[in-house]
């Protein structure tokens, strides 16, 4: 009797809208968002997915983050792709070791219904709703004024870039290239390709300093190269006689930056590129893409010596990139 008083009090208070007893209706299943980074081993990488987690903790995403051993095996990440579409995710969060040969992969997870966002590094493929990451064209210039502002009389340039497959690192080739032949005093000695690894960079730019001992500028495209690019440098007791302009930071570039042997560094945005992409493919999941642009270009600024201390240039490099469990 109770039972039936207390059934027919609450249902009065529910039609005024008065009774905490309203049925609890089960929450919206999560949509399932996966990123295929280049490299999982960086802190360039390591900072990307901080910034992927966060978002992915706001909306409310089942997110998994895979990569490749190294930044040259496109194969492992075409099948990394093929396995996450295989695993029923909805959306693909991808940075591509080559823009060519990962297309196919991508445009295959595309007819499967898959949303498509890329970061960092582009992929040749229709597919990609939105690109977020550096306009690695600027960037490149910006590293070539870097030098062209902080030395004087002519430059005698050495460039290490990474995979030549790489969109990114090719960008930044170009961009460089013609900004130090619209200047009139820059010639461009060599350029070299190496493995997205500190060893091999130290050792293919101890190589390259030995074959041109006239170069006075070194540019080093992405941080495992600016590390190994250091290291050569400083082995090699250059430190006064190269000016090195790097890309991104970690704790060896840094001490670079203090100890002479990294005169500056082209410092991007890894945490918004990880936060911008998951939260883009959350946009295109839930239908709230309008307007959506198709390129987003992060922050990159230049740090060296005199600034590295600014309250900006400290954000820029120590930006947060410890991954939560």
């Amino acid at each position: 009797m109770r039972q039936n008083k207390y059934a027919a009090l609450c249902a009065s208070l529910m039609l005024a809208g008065l009774c905490g007893c309203t049925s609890v209706s089960a929450p919206p299943a999560q949509h399932t968002v996966t990123m295929v980074a280049k490299s999982t081993q960086t802190e360039f990488w390591l900072s990307v997915f901080a910034g992927a987690e966060a978002a992915a903790t706001e909306y409310n995403l089942q997110l998994t983050i895979l990569g490749a051993e190294t930044e040259e095996d496109y194969e492992a990440q075409n099948h990394l792709v093929e396995q996450a579409v295989e695993q029923g995710t909805e959306a693909l969060v991808f940075s591509a070791i080559d823009y060519e040969n990962n297309a196919a992969a991508v445009d295959a997870a595309a007819r499967q219904g898959v949303k498509i966002v890329a970061i960092d590094s582009n992929v040749a493929s229709d597919a990609v709703s939105t690109y977020i990451g550096t306009d690695n064209y600027a960037a490149g210039q910006m590293a070539a004024q870097a030098a062209l502002d902080r030395v004087e009389g002519p430059l005698k340039v050495g460039i290490v870039n990474y995979d030549v497959s790489s969109a990114n690192g090719q960008e930044r080739e170009r961009g460089a290239v013609e900004a130090f032949a619209a200047s009139g005093r820059a010639e461009v000695v060599n350029i070299i390709n190496t493995l997205a690894s500190a060893s091999y960079a130290r050792i293919d730019t101890t190589h390259l300093l030995e074959e041109h001992p006239e170069i006075n500028v070194l540019l080093a495209f992405n941080e495992p190269t600016c590390v190994g690019a250091a290291q050569a440098v400083r082995q090699m007791k250059l430190s006064e006689d190269v000016f090195l302009v790097g890309f991104d930071s970690n704790v060896e570039t840094i001490d670079g930056l203090q100890d002479g042997s990294v005169d500056a560094l082209i410092v991007q945005n890894p945490y918004a590129m990880g936060y911008l992409g998951v939260e883009s493919a959350y946009k295109l999941l839930s239908g709230q893409d309008a307007g959506m642009e198709k390129k987003v270009d992060t922050s990159t600024r230049i740090v060296d010596q005199d600034n590295m201390f600014t309250i900006d240039s400290q954000k820029a490099l120590f930006a947060f990139e410890q991954r939560t469990d």
